[in-house]
């Protein structure tokens, strides 16, 4: 890093990168241009710490790039909106290896691209230790933000994507166990898989990848005018502009997850969703608490014998780890009775009348998940997470 220095690590980052639809002017200027072409957009950010988040003796820097991008589209996702682009700001020590910083970008890209999205900009400083900080933008598409406060009573909660299976990782990195048995395991613990496509095709109504290509089509003419009166606006000021390395608003080559307008969350029944990056009692209580209602899970809905297999190997709780693991980045939501689940939701439980959150009708005592600050009074005495 101290032999290349600063602008010529940006230009090496971003020679090849192609922009999403939604970037309608990317690194090269004082800041990005971003479509909003629902007038609206959603927007959160989040941090990871070398050695409090992640260690490089167990994740390679592409695995760490993908875990950055992820944990932030997650959150996009979980509002019912589709990931438009991303902001990351590296601060790293100067005699940091090149091929560290090639392989965060490559991930970050590469988790960017499955998202349907692309990377817009950011910012490099020099820092004591590797850290990412990334800003994910995302596109409502017309409908109302899907937030935890709408769950009902009579409501199921259902959940897409896998639980347990990082905090299974992390157990079997912090005691040193490796194997075939744990292998599945450690990945999860290195680069989370939220199911994107999971949300975002059963808002358009739609099985997963039955509505890529006209949620494409969609998204592309609703940024068309806004990527015209941009460029218009841009070579009007800066003839040299149409010339710059990264086109305004050109197709990514591979994608994912397409954007599109959301039919209404509420009309498909989806009253409340969260990703569950704390943990799953923690991440439900948040909804069980904003919505004003109570949220009872059904145990053996929860089991996952291949996780068992792994707790068995490690002597280990899986049923702790599904439910207070955290950072596998599954969605939970609550879904109208009565109604057919869309492909890949499996119901777990009940929101019922009162407050709290109970497994087979009985309150959990203990914490229920992840919390910053508190993480080095946990069990696992503060590991990366």
């Amino acid at each position: 890093m101290r032999e290349l220095g600063e602008f010529a690590l940006i230009d090496r980052i971003n020679v090849g990168r192609v922009q999403a639809p939604g970037v309608l002017l990317g690194p090269g200027d004082d800041a990005a241009l971003i479509a909003a072409p629902d007038g609206r957009f959603v927007v959160t950010t989040d941090m990871l710490v070398q050695d409090r988040h992640f260690r490089l003796d167990w994740s390679s820097p592409e695995d760490v790039g993908r875990k950055a991008i992820a944990q932030n589209a997650a959150d996009v996702v979980a509002m019912g909106a589709t990931p438009t682009a991303f902001v990351v700001a590296l601060g790293c020590p100067a005699d940091t290896p090149l091929a560290v910083v090639d392989g965060l970008a490559d991930g970050m890209w590469a988790e960017a691209a499955r998202a349907g999205a692309s990377i817009a900009g950011g910012d490099l400083v020099r820092s004591r230790e590797l850290v990412v900080s990334v800003t994910a933008f995302g596109d409502p598409g017309g409908g109302a933000p899907i937030t935890r406060a709408g769950a009902r009573v009579g409501d199921v909660v259902a959940v897409a994507g896998r639980l347990g299976w990082s905090a299974a990782g992390l157990a079997a990195f912090t005691a040193e166990v490796t194997g075939p048995e744990v292998a599945e395991a450690l990945a999860a613990h290195r680069v989370p898989q939220p199911p994107y496509a999971l949300v975002l095709d059963a808002l358009r109504g739609g099985s997963p990848g039955e509505s890529e290509l006209a949620a494409t089509e969609l998204f592309s003419a609703r940024t068309a005018s806004a990527r015209e009166s941009a460029t218009v606006s841009l070579e009007a000021r800066d003839p040299e502009s149409s010339s710059r390395p990264v086109p305004l608003g050109a197709e990514p080559e591979t994608r994912t997850v397409s954007g599109g307008p959301a039919p209404g969350a509420s009309g498909l029944g989806l009253h409340a969703l969260t990703d569950v990056s704390d943990g799953l009692l923690a991440d439900l209580g948040h909804i069980a608490s904003a919505s004003g209602v109570a949220i009872d899970l059904d145990s053996a809905a929860l089991r996952d014998p291949a996780l068992e297999l792994v707790a068995a190997r490690l002597d280990a709780d899986a049923a702790q780890w599904i439910l207070t693991g955290g950072e596998d980045h599954a969605f939970a939501g609550a879904w109208a009775p009565g109604r057919a689940l869309p492909p890949g939701w499996v119901v777990i439980g009940r929101v019922v009348a009162g407050r709290g959150l109970t497994v087979d009708g009985v309150a959990q005592t203990g914490g229920g998940g992840w919390e910053s600050f508190r993480g080095a009074e946990s069990p696992s005495g503060g590991e990366p997470r």
